[in-house]
C-alpha cells in the first residue's frame, strides 16, 4: 500500500507548491483552482491511511493545515486579509489533532505494539 500511495503524496506536494506559488505571485484564479486538487489529494491520502492511527492523525492535521492555508489565501485575494481569524481556527484544529494523538493515542499505539 505504501508504494501505491507514495505517488499520490508526491503529487499532493506538487499541487500544494503550485497553489502557494500562485498565491505569492498574486495569481488569484489559478491559486483558487489549485485548492481543489490539493485538498482532494489530502483527503484521499487521509482516507487511504485511515486504519493506521499515526498516519490518520498526521494526515488529518495536514488537511486542516491546507484548509487554513486556503482560507488565508482567499482572504488575501478577495477580502483584504479579513479571513485570517477563520484560518487560525483550522490551524489550531490541526494542532489539536496532533496534540490529541501525542498525548493519548501514541501511548496507546505503543502499548498495543509492545514497544
Amino acid at each position: 500500500m505504501l508504494k501505491s500511495i507514495r505517488k499520490f503524496e508526491n503529487l499532493h506536494i506538487a499541487c500544494w507548491l503550485i497553489k502557494d506559488t500562485f498565491w505569492v505571485m498574486d495569481l488569484q484564479i489559478p491559486g483558487i483552482i489549485m485548492i481543489f486538487p490539493t485538498l482532494f489529494l489530502a483527503f484521499f491520502i487521509t482516507f487511504r491511511f485511515r486504519k493506521v492511527i499515526s498516519e490518520l492523525f498526521h494526515n488529518l492535521a495536514v488537511c486542516f493545515w491546507i484548509m487554513a492555508n486556503a482560507i488565508w489565501m482567499i482572504g488575501e485575494f478577495f477580502f483584504n486579509d479579513t479571513l485570517r481569524p477563520y484560518s487560525i481556527v483550522f490551524f489550531v484544529s490541526g494542532l489539536a489533532v496532533l496534540a490529541w494523538y501525542y498525548l493519548f493515542q501514541s501511548r496507546k499505539v505503543e502499548a498495543d505494539s509492545g514497544e
